[in-house]
């Protein structure tokens, strides 16, 4: 047990190793998903000046303070275009939402509290003092920093980043990890399948994880069995940011990947963590490629992502924190105490209207069921030696819709 790492150590570990990778410019229309890697600066003021906010008419506030009243439309202002005049006593100019308001006027009439006419209007109803006016600058303002390094950029920040009149962004490259599944007993997709087989399910899997995060995953296929196969494979992890593989990492003889990589160089950080599913993962370099090496079971393939690839990944994204987010849940059923090893527990939430969702783990939680795992909605993390706990009790848990890419 003490030559066994703690999930949290292992994951600092993990992180310490890998920097933030270079950034590169890419067109804002390219950029969803990417993560600032500068902050972001206004090159404009937003409005760059008054505009109107409905549609309506642009009116001096002090000839309409009495109502009902007739004034002298003498122009429009639509959106894109200007009344190049000035509102006097008694005038009034049609406006359009987005019109920029004309000088001399500080307060716009909602079309619906006039009579609409032409050339004189009808005022129904008195505006307060710029009521319905977007001063300039209201949304913000030439050189304020509004994005910040280090933030992954959504649909909302696209938009701003194109207000803010950024036809390119600088991003941090994403990055580029290489993955190689081992093991005579699994076999691609739609493949033929032997008596003795499985689906590899662990490959495309991961892809979809790395490509949601933000990263371009490189699949080098399955090796067999057998070192001259898994060596040859590993070769086109060359010039990747990680290598990961997954299955062979264990102490079986068909376990080859840290006996054929060692003869080739790799030098092993830890292997094993007190945890389950997953604890035979693996961390080390090979020359100066990091290589993670996950469990083959699929299910420890996937927690052991959620736990470690994805803290890797934000590691070299530059994204802040520890990459695994955390909440709370209330037990639906008692849970037996725990042994040395952290639990992570595939569980359903329900929402019945308490303070807290409720927790129902899985009745069965073996690692091989990746049905169970699609199904769960979180992980119940139960840490070392813990006690026995009853229905009702707090407990924490991964929630596995704000893991991006899970």
């Amino acid at each position: 047990m003490s030559d066994m790492l703690s999930v949290d150590a292992a994951r600092t570990r993990i992180r310490s190793a890998f920097k933030v990778l270079a950034p590169e410019v890419v067109a804002l229309d390219s950029a969803g998903g990417r993560v600032l890697a500068e902050d972001l600066v206004a090159r404009r003021t937003q409005p760059p000046s008054a505009v109107s906010a409905m549609d309506g008419y642009a009116v001096r506030g002090g000839d309409v303070q009495t109502v009902p009243t007739s004034l002298e439309v003498i122009g429009e202002a639509p959106a894109g275009g200007a009344f190049a005049g000035t509102v006097g006593p008694g005038q009034a100019v049609r406006i359009f939402t987005g019109g920029p308001v004309p000088d001399g006027a500080d307060a716009i009439v909602l079309q619906e509290d006039t009579d609409m006419g032409k050339p004189r209007v009808s005022v129904r109803e008195a505006p307060a003092p710029r009521q319905h006016i977007r001063d300039a600058g209201i949304d913000f303002a030439e050189g304020q920093v509004l994005l910040k390094a280090g933030r992954r950029l959504g649909g909302r920040d696209i938009g701003l980043a194109a207000a803010m009149n950024h036809p390119w962004v600088s991003v941090t490259r994403a990055p580029r990890i290489s993955i190689l599944a081992t093991g005579d007993e699994v076999v691609r997709p739609g493949d033929p399948i032997g008596p003795n087989q499985i689906v590899s399910s662990n490959g495309p899997a991961l892809a979809a994880f790395i490509r949601a995060r933000g990263g371009v995953p490189i699949d080098l296929g399955i090796a067999r069995d057998e070192a001259n196969s898994l060596s040859a494979l590993t070769e086109g992890a060359r010039g990747s940011d990680l290598l990961i593989t997954t299955g062979g990492v264990s102490v079986g003889d068909y376990d080859l990947v840290q006996k054929v990589l060692g003869a080739a160089g790799l030098k092993v950080d830890f292997w094993k963590i007190a945890m389950k599913p997953g604890k035979p993962l693996m961390f080390g370099h090979l020359g100066d490629t990091p290589v993670l090496g996950l469990p083959g079971n699929p299910v420890s393939s996937m927690v052991t992502a959620i736990l470690f690839l994805g803290p890797a990944m934000d590691a070299m994204l530059g994204l802040p924190g520890d990459g695994v987010p955390m909440a709370r849940a209330r037990l639906a059923q008692a849970l037996g105490p725990n042994n040395f090893r952290e639990d992570f527990i595939r569980a359903t939430l329900k929402d019945d209207g308490g303070e807290l969702p409720v927790v129902t783990p899985f009745p069965v939680q073996d690692s091989s069921m990746m049905s169970r795992l699609a199904q769960a909605d979180c992980l119940i993390r139960r840490p070392p030696d813990a006690p026995a706990a009853k229905a009702g009790e707090i407990v924490p848990i991964v929630p596995l819709d704000r893991v991006i890419g899970a």
